[in-house]
């Protein structure tokens, strides 16, 4: 099979939704793939689906714009820094710090990283009036494009127009500006994940709305006031300000399964042992609430013994036992008389003699044993107002001065707030995403819990390389400047966080390993030194950054042909061939931490990834051909199922003798190979 694409200049993220309409509604579609609304309501018309005329969301001007944005094609290419990559504690690095757009990052992202994050956790612009959020947008629509794109009237779309050029901070800015991020990292999260968003009082309204359309109203879980301050800040009116807001919202709430804290030791008192482990007090098992009453489950209305001992018995046939200790006590589940039922089966109480707790504390009651949730130790399900001594603000801002030397960041959120939500949104091998990197609190989060319980939780950060202001942030300017050598961005910043918290924890690491090789060896210590060697390893991370994709590369005819010569692609250097390599095989659904392997073919070097064998280079000759096509009869590990050339880089002619020589080809693997020419 041979086709051309056109893939560059348009990577968008897939319409996950409309695939799976095209699934299982394919009549609702014409010839042209335009899905046909009124023919799909008559559909399920006819299996008695009423539609609602009423319903309830959120407005605002460029709501359109905004889903525009998040189907638009990315402008950019990915490109690694191949410097730093190349080092020899980054070569195997499973972290990712990317520098760019984060619309533009997650759109590339859409593919290789559709349904892989359990947990996203951001903290985006406030919009305060003081954080130096605007809504700035560099997409030169004009007034009938984007009527045509958004299907709105020529007034609505020069309103639209008007305020992306305008640089608004208006609540409509902010939605239009955080909606289709949003819209995006949906899809990226598996279908148990949880997002979390940092938030306060200015946006906060509007982001719960937000995120109801974008996730469903019906999989919220919370919103939780954090306690930033607890002293007040004296200068809001009215009332000294102490918190901020988590929001917290699941991909589906049906299968999102949220941890717990381990309790402490003021928490331990409240359990008791037993020989199965811990246990406190739970529920009563006698019934409550509409369906408790006998007429409602006869079936669990039954007579419960106890004996001295506290030994709990049912019988069969609802006669005492013939054989217990002391007197014996007969316990129904009454309440006021009315007969009520149990909780519990009569099989379930035989069987589970030791997770029930006779209460003698007044009137004779049964419980059932709560046992911990996670592990061998009890814990505790987080309040709804989060709050701990380390939340405060100042306690983030002294971390970065103990990493960097000084304030370099403007409120940066603790560490252990993060490695908190981190706790309970995430477990010790799953991937987690922040697309507003900001100070790299996340990823110094991660490094710590990894160590705190071995983990192997990996990270995808993402930050835009904002420029500092040299006035009103000086220090920061000079920092970066003078003392990195770097261009002064934001980004600059987050990176040598990443990097010295990498160190510090790298540091500490190698002590206790030296520590422990003094005492004498046992399978013990042999065990930490292994498994604190593999942590130290997970310190470390590639990375990656967009790049505008090069002027001229824009062709928009109906069909290719390659003897138009309207782009230049002798003016690509290797370093532009690599970042359309990367980008492409992003698009196909290989990770970016994943080398793709260079495969030589009598003198060519092709690359192979995925069993998609990707053709860059110039040169390519029939000499090269019967190579591949021998090594793919030959070689076990090489089966390619796509082969991928870069149009520009091959003669008309020899395109056409590859994808007849592999469209033909009957190779001994039986492989079904697709061969694309893209541009």
């Amino acid at each position: 099979m041979s086709k051309e694409q056109k893939i560059t200049n348009d990577i968008k993220v897939p319409n996950k939704d409309l695939e799976a309409l095209r699934m299982n509604f394919p009549h609702c579609f014409d010839k042209d793939g335009n899905f046909q609304l009124e023919k799909f309501k008559n559909n399920l018309t006819e299996k008695e689906i009423n539609f609602s005329t009423e319903s309830y969301g959120l407005d605002w001007l460029g709501k359109s714009y905004a889903r525009l944005l998040a189907s638009d094609p990315a402008t950019t290419l990915l490109k690694a820094d191949e410097k730093h990559n190349a080092k020899p504690e980054n070569t195997n690095a499973e972290n990712l710090l990317i520098k760019g757009d984060n619309l533009e990052v997650l759109k590339h992202l859409a593919n290789a990283y559709h349904e892989k994050v359990k947990m996203i956790y951001i903290d985006p612009p406030y919009n305060t009036g003081n954080d130096g959020f605007v809504y700035e947008d560099d997409r030169k629509f004009t007034l009938k494009e984007l009527q045509n794109l958004i299907g709105v009237d020529a007034e609505k779309a020069k309103r639209i127009l008007d305020f992306t050029k305008q640089k608004s901070n208006s609540h409509s800015a902010w939605l239009t500006f955080l909606y289709p991020r949003l819209y995006i990292a949906k899809q990226l999260l598996k279908d148990d994940g949880v997002i979390f968003v940092s938030i306060d009082d200015n946006e906060v309204a509007q982001l719960r709305l937000l995120m109801d359309e974008v996730f469903g109203e019906e999989n919220f879980v919370a919103k939780l006031p954090t306690i930033m301050n607890l002293k007040g800040n004296n200068d809001e009116f009215g009332f000294a300000g102490t918190h901020e807001y988590t929001v917290v919202y699941s991909k589906n709430k049906n299968n999102a399964l949220l941890n717990q804290f381990n309790i402490d030791d003021d928490d331990i008192e409240d359990w008791s042992e037993d020989e199965i482990g811990f246990y406190k007090q739970g529920a009563n098992l006698k019934a409550t609430g509409t369906n408790a009453p006998r007429e409602k489950r006869p079936n669990l209305y039954y007579p419960i013994f106890i004996d001295t001992n506290d030994t709990v018995y049912v019988t069969d046939d609802d006669n005492p036992p013939t054989e217990f200790v002391g007197d014996l006590i007969t316990l129904y589940p009454k309440t006021n008389e009315q007969e009520m039922s149990w909780r519990w089966s009569k099989d379930k109480v035989k069987n589970e003699p030791n997770n029930i707790i006779v209460s003698r504390n007044g009137n004779i009651g049964i419980y059932k044993k709560q046992r911990p949730s996670l592990g061998d130790l009890p814990s505790k399900k987080p309040k709804t107002i989060f709050y701990k001594a380390e939340y405060s603000s100042g306690n983030g801002t002294a971390q970065i001065k103990n990493l960097l030397g000084d304030k370099y960041f403007s409120n940066p959120k603790p560490t252990q707030l993060i490695k908190d939500l981190i706790t309970v949104g995430s477990n010790a091998d799953d991937l987690i995403l922040d697309f507003f990197a900001g100070s790299g609190t996340t990823a110094d989060s991660i490094f710590q819990l990894n160590i705190d319980n071995f983990g192997k939780r990996n990270f995808i950060l993402v930050q835009l390389p904002e420029l500092i202001d040299p006035k009103k942030e000086k220090s920061a300017y000079d920092f970066v400047k003078s003392e990195l050598k770097a261009e002064p961005t934001i980004f600059e910043i987050t990176k040598e966080r990443l990097l010295r918290a990498a160190k510090k924890i790298n540091t500490e690491l190698d002590s206790k390993i030296e520590k422990l090789k003094k005492e004498l060896p046992t399978e013990e210590t042999k065990l930490e030194i292994k498994n604190l060697g593999e942590i130290k390893t997970q310190n470390s991370f590639k990375i990656f950054e967009t790049t505008p994709i090069w002027e001229d590369y824009d062709f928009e005819a109906e069909e290719f042909d390659s003897s138009q010569t309207l782009f230049d692609a002798g003016k690509l250097t290797e370093e532009d061939i690599k970042a359309l390599l990367v980008t492409w095989k992003t698009y196909d659904g290989i990770a970016l931490t994943q080398e793709l392997e260079k495969i030589d073919l009598s003198g060519y070097t092709a690359y192979y990834g995925n069993n998609k064998l990707y053709l860059m280079n110039k040169g390519f000759t029939t000499e090269n051909l019967k190579n591949l096509l021998e090594k793919i009869d030959s070689d076990k590990k090489f089966n390619p199922t796509s082969i991928i050339a870069f149009g520009y880089h091959f003669e008309s002619k020899n395109l056409r003798e590859l994808s007849e020589n592999v469209k033909s080809y009957a190779n001994k693997k039986n492989i079904d190979i697709d061969f694309i020419t893209r541009y």
